[in-house]
């Protein structure tokens, strides 16, 4: 079920028999909760150990008992479903962000494709990158559930390490976002799908995305398939985040790869957060051995074809994950307050940026009441838009991405492409040959992603 020192994988593309694992991990931890008359069945697990009541800990969650039942009410319909796209979430479980921001969040540690980039030895450099991409899983450890994007949203990005980062969301049903990051050293694109089956107390997310990392000075082109991720105790008890199987990141241009394993929480919190795996050159021999906590920090030491330490070789760091804020209400890091912050905005920013969006706004300033209010306005005014398109016979049509005509094929199914089109760049160079600079005010600036400004809300 984890990686070996040869280079095999159990299951297959990175998903394999890891779930039946993570249930006997859990088997002793996981308690039904009993006596509730209504949620008979319903697992709760608590990732710290099993001593606790199960009863005590599902008392222990963020819902309010009236809100919890009739979220119950309406979700239990949907036990086993993939839910990503079906039911409409309350702003209580939500953070003042959306998934294209969140796609950002990738960013903060890109100092680590800098080193890549410059690096001369190939191995290390595939240590780098994937090291990189297991920063994010340092923001993914947040239980609160970013907004979705309206279609047509986007979100821009700039002031950090020289990056041009443009995310848009360029299909609704099913979600569906693209993203494109840029400087010197690197160029980054995802198109960014999810699949979930919701277990009652628990949802399981499958990543059917494709990321792929271009290091500009080498050329080398690198592929990633990361692994899915487990929420537990949504409606009970303290929600909290899992993320066990393997990372792939092969090097497409060489044949070489990266195999990590994320470790399943286990009895009192054993391997929870812990990582290990090899760099692999083409012929799948180990080179080097990696090592580390996802939600702290990363080492590594080159290795024998054994998968063994090189005598006289030392542990080295390569990443650690930067201190946070002390009690911040969304466990937000000081760079997820940047995406938020118009400090990172370009100027003459898109209408259609996140950051506008009222009703994530207004949770930011902590006014749920009118986060839900506008959360809802925005949804009805997307399906308004919806009916004037369908009824004038369009298609969306993003501005930023194009689709393509390639099928990814991923361990959780097959994802259309949407391409980088260039657009934006040259959209950016404009304004910024320009001398007039204009600042975006949320509270002066209206939000508009919309398609059609005549579209009919209905009462």
């Amino acid at each position: 079920m984890a990686s070996n020192k040869d280079g095999n994988q159990s299951g297959s593309g990175g998903g394999g028999g890891f779930f039946s694992f993570l249930g006997s991990s859990l088997t002793n931890i996981a308690k039904s909760v009993n006596g509730m008359l209504g949620y008979e069945g319903l697992e709760v697990v608590n990732p710290e150990g099993g001593n606790e009541d199960a009863g005590a800990e599902a008392q222990r969650g963020r819902w309010k008992q009236e809100d919890r039942d009739n979220y119950w009410k309406m979700m239990q319909k949907y036990i086993g479903a993939d839910i990503t796209s079906l039911v409409t979430l309350p702003v209580i479980i939500c953070e003042p962000m959306t998934n294209l921001q969140k796609m950002a969040e990738l960013m903060e540690y890109s100092y680590l494709l800098e080193l890549a980039d410059e690096c001369e030895d190939p191995h290390m450099r595939l240590v780098y990158a994937a090291t990189w991409f297991i920063s994010l899983y340092h923001a993914l450890q947040r239980t609160w559930k970013p907004f979705n994007p309206i279609l047509g949203e986007t979100y821009e990005f700039v002031n950090h390490a020289g990056i041009t980062f443009i995310a848009e969301q360029v299909c609704h049903h099913p979600p569906i976002g693209a993203a494109h990051a840029e400087n010197e050293h690197f160029k980054y694109d995802i198109t960014s799908k999810v699949k979930s089956k919701f277990l009652g107390n628990s949802v399981e997310v499958y990543p059917l995305g494709r990321s792929r990392l271009t290091l500009k000075k080498s050329g080398v082109v690198l592929d990633l398939v990361p692994p899915p991720t487990k929420v537990h105790n949504l409606i009970f008890g303290r929600t909290w985040i899992d993320s066990p199987g393997e990372m792939i990141l092969t090097n497409l241009t060489t044949g070489d790869k990266v195999l990590l394993y994320f470790q399943p929480c286990g009895w009192f919190g054993a391997g929870r957060y812990e990582v290990d795996g090899y760099v692999y050159n083409s012929e799948e021999e180990p080179k080097i051995l990696m090592t580390g906590k996802w939600n702290e920090s990363i080492s590594y030491q080159p290795c024998d074809l054994e998968g063994e330490p090189l005598p006289g070789s030392t542990t080295k760091e390569v990443w650690k994950a930067a201190e946070a804020p002390k009690n911040d209400k969304f466990q937000y890091t000081y760079f997820a307050h940047k995406i938020n912050s118009f400090d990172t905005a370009p100027k003459k920013l898109l209408a259609s940026d996140s950051r506008l969006r009222p009703d994530r706004y207004a949770l930011e300033i902590g006014d749920v009441s009118k986060a839900s209010s506008e959360k809802s306005r925005l949804e009805e005014r997307q399906r308004a838009d919806r009916r004037t398109r369908e009824g004038k016979g369009d298609e969306f049509k993003p501005k930023w991405f194009n689709l393509s005509n390639e099928i990814c094929p991923t361990p959780w199914g097959e994802l259309e492409v949407y391409e980088y089109n260039g657009k934006y760049h040259e959209h950016r160079a404009a304004i910024d040959s320009s001398d007039h600079v204009e600042e975006a005010d949320a509270k002066t600036t209206e939000f508009n992603p919309w398609q059609y400004e005549d579209s009919v809300v209905s009462a």
